[in-house]
């Protein structure tokens, strides 16, 4: 009995055991007709395992090409924003309908105030 796992290790037992059922059909001729039951489904799996490559190996192209369109638009965005905000000013407040944050100054900082601590009354100790 086979301990495998893995769909591409399973498949693999299934293909040496009917290489061994072939290798050996003079003395197993009571088991032809399970042999070739096994030879439909291992070619059965075998297909269902090229088709799964297959759709991976598309999964993966599309992934790239998902990943360069994205890319690719991402820069045209940037040279978009920058036109935007070439046509509108920084400070317009129409940047903000491109989702652009217009510039609006920095806020000023308060001047420090030079006040000196007031002194604290002692705490009236608990008796």
């Amino acid at each position: 009995m086979s301990k495998e796992t893995t769909l591409k290790g399973k498949l693999g037992d299934l293909l040496r055991l009917s290489a061994s059922l072939n290798a050996n059909k003079d003395n197993l001729q009571h088991l032809e007709g399970s042999r070739a039951e096994l030879d439909d489904q291992i070619a059965k799996a075998q297909d269902a395992a090229d088709r799964q490559a297959l759709h991976t190996a598309g999964k993966q192209e599309a992934s790239k090409q998902l990943r360069t369109s994205l890319d690719e638009g991402q820069r045209l965005a940037n040279v978009l924003r920058l036109a935007v905000k070439q046509r509108y000013g920084i400070r317009s407040e129409k940047l903000a309908h491109f989702g652009l944050q217009p510039f609006r100054g920095r806020p000023r900082n308060a001047k420090p105030t030079t006040e000196e601590p007031q002194p604290q009354a002692p705490a009236d100790p608990v008796r």
